[in-house]
């Protein structure tokens, strides 16, 4: 199947382009948001097309992800997705505001699937006409890499200064209680200003390639998951599949993804900062809980059944007349 979608959230695709497709990705001269093409990754299966050359590509399904990709592929492509050529969209995102009355961007049609990440996520949004399903995240396995040698917290975050109040980085200091907290990822400058810990407390190590994250990651005793408010990260998943324990806020999805004996997750704060202390100073029951972990989301969250669910979704998207005659058979088919 040749499959037009457009490069948006690396760690997503990076799973998504595993099936066995043709995935392909427009690319232009700026390699910006519209045209950035594979950004550099390592994707056999997808293939950059020129931007500007759009009209002329056949294409079997178009793959949505931001609002503004409805109209820009129909003048790109000179064919309305949903109408012209099968499309589907998938909805990263939690809702933001007036929860849980948001109405989705794509409510007010009955064309295009919307298929969520989280049942959480389908459960939130009012979703209107627009027929829906759930395909859950799964990520390629980096295998049981823990060590968990160093007595500290890891946190993957981007932007956790501007992201505070979604982000949890109001709840380091309290976390940091209990030990020191290494935090990853994007956009982490005046972390150290915006939470008041010092250096000794909190390390910031900033963004790193995947294969060296996960092997930074599981030198950590434990993974702190502090996210209020966000669809599942992937990171948390990556965090589980290299065998760490995990400390999480039980919110949005985290309490479907995370079982009990893989760690421990509440929205009592001071539960989980004193289950952290109790895992930084117990290695064998960290790694008892991280092998809890592992198993779980090896069979929850395993790549080959995210791949698997997600050929069932095209193919029905092929041989359905309508996105709504397809909807109650995909509720069914899509489980995993």
């Amino acid at each position: 199947m040749r499959i037009l979608m457009w490069h948006v959230h690396g760690g997503w695709t990076d799973a998504f382009v595993q099936g066995n497709h043709d995935y392909l990705l427009p690319v232009s001269g700026d390699r910006g948001p519209w045209g950035l093409g594979r950004g550099g990754r390592d994707w056999p299966n997808a293939h950059e097309v020129p931007l500007d050359s759009l009209a002329d590509l056949d294409v079997d399904v178009v793959l949505l992800q931001r609002p503004d990709e409805v109209e820009a592929a129909t003048r790109l492509l000179g064919r309305r997705p949903g109408r012209d050529v099968p499309a589907v969209y998938v909805e990263h995102n939690t809702p933001r505001a007036h929860i849980p009355d948001t109405l989705h961007p794509l409510a007010d049609q009955s064309e295009i699937l919307l298929v969520h990440v989280t049942h959480f996520n389908e459960l939130m949004w009012d979703n209107g006409r627009a027929p829906t399903t759930v395909v859950e995240h799964g990520v390629r396995d980096p295998g049981p890499l823990y060590t968990g040698e160093l007595e500290s917290m890891g946190v993957v975050v981007n932007e956790p200064v501007r992201r505070q109040r979604v982000a949890g980085t109001d709840l380091l200091p309290r976390f940091a209680e209990a030990g020191p907290i290494d935090v990853f990822g994007m956009g982490t400058e005046g972390l150290h200003e915006a939470t008041g810990l010092p250096g000794s407390l909190l390390r910031v190590e900033g963004e790193l390639p995947p294969a060296r994250l996960h092997g930074a990651l599981a030198r950590r005793r434990v993974y702190l998951h502090p996210m209020r408010w966000t669809s599942l990260g992937l990171s948390l998943l990556e965090a589980m599949h290299v065998g760490m324990p995990v400390i999480a806020l039980a919110t949005t999805e985290a309490i479907r993804a995370i079982p009990p004996e893989a760690g421990v997750i509440s929205t009592e704060v001071d539960e989980l900062v004193a289950a952290s202390r109790m895992l930084l100073a117990d290695p064998d029951v960290a790694r008892a809980r991280g092998s809890a972990a592992r198993s779980f989301v090896l069979e929850h969250h395993g790549l080959q059944a995210f791949l698997e669910r997600w050929d069932t979704v095209l193919a029905d998207l092929l041989v359905s007349p309508s996105a709504s005659a397809r909807t109650s058979a995909l509720v069914e088919r899509t489980r995993p």
